[in-house]
């Protein structure tokens, strides 16, 4: 059995993207199955995914991420490989097209978990990551709007992810954001943190979206995985952890998740969260805006 499933992030969505969403968490999952399907590794499957929302301007990750309230874009990712509970993540990141790969390599390269603001610019640099400038102009049209409005939600695109199953029964989790946005430079959220937005194990994977500080007071992602370890169903294990998320903080999230068997749990709580998935059962992608 192979299982992939991504998710574009949960929030609100303006209405003339949301078919472009759906559109590019199928390309996304397409990416990851084609990893899986001629015998690669979830670790694979799951950057792979990731970079391709990465480098698509729509979503909030990469290029194309939020701006923070100083007009700068500061990215957050995180992977986990479930099989040997090794992580890596990078906080507060700038200027890098694939910070997915950049923790990626912070996993593989060093004895660290998570590196952070320059620091990680700094590795990145070391280790042949390019410069690359993820701000677009459309992104810094909604910066200048947002920062003038007074009132009124903003839309909110959140977090993209992926977790899949390989044929080796290995599972694997990847989280990329550019974070909220005009948020406090320096701002950490849960992409990059181990059970928090990102988690996986031998019997779980778990990638979260949502209001990140809620998360990090939660450790969503462990929450879930430790139910889902349980034997309960990936879907009703995200569903629980969700609702007792809404009855303490009354913030919606979205999380999509793997057990060992293949089988998928999709869950938000929000307007829309473009997701996509498929396994070995299923002849083709399945890709929804909605639930």
């Amino acid at each position: 059995m192979i299982a992939i499933a991504v998710h574009g992030g949960a929030g609100r969505w303006d209405e003339a993207e949301r078919d472009a969403a759906v559109a590019g968490v199928r390309g996304a999952a397409a990416a990851g199955w084609q990893v899986l399907e001629t015998g690669g590794t979830s670790l694979d499957a799951v950057t792979a995914a990731v970079m391709v929302l990465e480098d698509d301007p729509l979503f909030n990750a990469g290029t194309g991420s939020v701006l923070n309230a100083e007009g700068d874009a500061e990215l957050d990712a995180g992977i986990m490989a479930g099989d040997v509970l090794t992580a890596g993540g990078v906080a507060c990141i700038r200027r890098v097209r694939n910070p997915v790969l950049v923790a990626r390599r912070v996993m593989e390269a060093t004895d660290c978990v998570l590196l952070a603001g320059a620091e990680a610019e700094r590795f990145a640099r070391d280790q042949g990551f390019a410069d690359h400038d993820p701000v677009t102009e459309r992104r810094r049209a909604r910066w200048r709007a947002a920062r003038a409005r007074q009132a009124g939600e903003r839309l909110v695109p959140g977090t993209v992810g992926a977790v899949a199953l390989d044929r080796g029964g290995r599972l694997a989790a990847a989280t990329s954001t550019g974070g909220r946005e005009l948020k406090r430079p320096g701002r950490i959220g849960d992409s990059p943190v181990p059970g928090a937005g990102n988690y996986a194990t031998a019997q779980a994977a778990v990638s979260a979206t949502g209001w990140g500080e809620f998360m990090l007071r939660m450790a969503t992602a462990k929450a879930i995985a430790t139910r889902i370890e349980s034997g309960e169903p990936p879907a009703s294990a995200a569903a629980s952890v969700l609702a007792e998320m809404a009855r303490s903080f009354g913030a919606p999230i979205g999380v999509i998740c793997l057990d060992a068997r293949g089988a998928v749990g999709i869950v938000h709580g929000t307007e829309g969260m473009p997701h996509a998935w498929r396994t070995g059962d299923d002849d083709d992608f399945n890709a929804r805006f909605a639930a």
